[in-house]
């Protein structure tokens, strides 16, 4: 009897204790439960906060060559040359490089030993509807290798150092925080604009249009304002992702083409959700080519307009300037933008000079 009362107890309390478990386990999967339904209508919220675009011209059903059409007609640049990625399974390294009809042709390329900008026989290769539809395409479409990624980067300042576009270029940790005030400043001043995100997903480019060619000098005083009005704003971010603008100069460097930018919707990293234009909760707005083409540019009416009075109240600082992506990994060997003096200066020389080490070497102008 003692032993069949010591198995019914054991019992019990293998039970109670099983229950126990069962009790955590519910309330496990019950707050489990709740955060899935949470998130579910955290994401329908977002789905349906993502702006609809009833007046676009083009949208997801449009043409390919309508699509085509409005990415040549915003993202402008020079028409007579781009700009290939190019890396070295080798090395790792990785770059752009202006396309040329002759590369790797026998007897008139011989990159080992010649840099492409002192080649003789240099001929670029215009920009064409079809170079836009590999790079889109992610691949060269008449091509039987479709492995190699393709990538082209276009050139913002036109030969009369005029621009169709700016853009800002934001990257490291707080890029987000930082071009969501800058976007913010954007719509302050009436200035429309679009966020894409990079192609490396760690960054973003904000993207202002304008209605024709206008000064580059004229639209990166207009970005250096929103920069400085943004900052003004918001002087708890500190804005340290900003990289730099493009066009990144107001004049062209002798014998160059200016920085230049990757062009968005590249095939390969679009499926990864980069290049991408995002809306203000940094998810891709679900038809592109409706917003693009709800975008409107600016026209140098309003561009005037706005940097006339941001001269008057004094709110332009200087803007950052970088050299030509060309000799990105040899930079001292670019072509200076001005003859340089052999003459040395004249004393009396100072005592000291103050340097200021940050993301770059700064010098005082006196």
């Amino acid at each position: 009897m003692n032993s069949r009362m010591s198995d019914i107890e054991s019992r019990i309390i293998e039970i109670e204790q099983r229950l126990e478990m069962l009790d955590a386990e519910r309330t496990e999967l019950t707050q489990e439960l709740s955060e899935l339904r949470d998130q579910i209508a955290r994401e329908k919220e977002l789905v349906c906060s993502t702006p609809s675009f009833p007046d676009a011209p083009i949208t997801n059903s449009s043409s390919a060559e309508e699509k085509i059409t409005l990415i040549r007609r915003l993202f402008r640049g020079r028409d007579d040359v781009y700009a290939r990625r190019w890396e070295s399974p080798k090395t790792g390294k990785s770059g752009y490089q202006p396309a040329c009809r002759n590369e790797w042709v026998s007897g008139l390329c011989d990159k080992r030993r010649v840099k492409c900008a002192d080649c003789p026989h240099r001929e670029f290769l215009p920009l064409t509807d079809a170079v836009v539809r590999n790079h889109v395409a992610g691949h060269e479409r008449n091509s039987s290798d479709s492995s190699h990624s393709y990538v082209i980067g276009i050139y913002p300042m036109l030969s009369d150092e005029t621009c169709w576009f700016l853009a800002a270029d934001f990257d490291k940790a707080s890029w987000q925080e930082d071009a969501l005030a800058f976007m913010e400043t954007c719509a302050i001043h009436n200035v429309p604009a679009g966020l894409e995100r990079s192609r490396s997903g760690n960054g973003g480019h904000v993207w202002m249009f304008f209605v024709e060619p206008v000064p580059t000098s004229l639209a990166r005083q207009l970005g250096a304002f929103l920069i400085t009005d943004a900052m003004r704003r918001r002087p708890e971010i500190g804005f340290d992702s900003y990289d730099r603008f493009f066009p990144n100069q107001d004049t062209l460097p002798k014998g160059g083409f200016g920085n230049l930018i990757a062009l968005p919707f590249q095939g390969a990293v679009r499926k990864q959700g980069y290049t991408l234009f995002l809306d203000e909760h940094f998810v891709p707005y679900s038809d592109q080519w409706a917003f693009l083409s709800s975008l409107q540019p600016m026209s140098k009416f309003r561009l005037l307009d706005i940097v006339e009075q941001a001269q008057r109240n004094g709110q332009i600082t200087g803007v950052r300037m970088v050299v030509n992506d060309e000799y990105d990994d040899e930079p001292w060997a670019a072509t200076p933008s001005r003859k340089l003096s052999d003459v040395p200066i004249q004393g009396p020389l100072p005592e000291s000079v103050k340097l200021v080490l940050g993301n770059q070497v700064y010098v005082e102008k006196a």
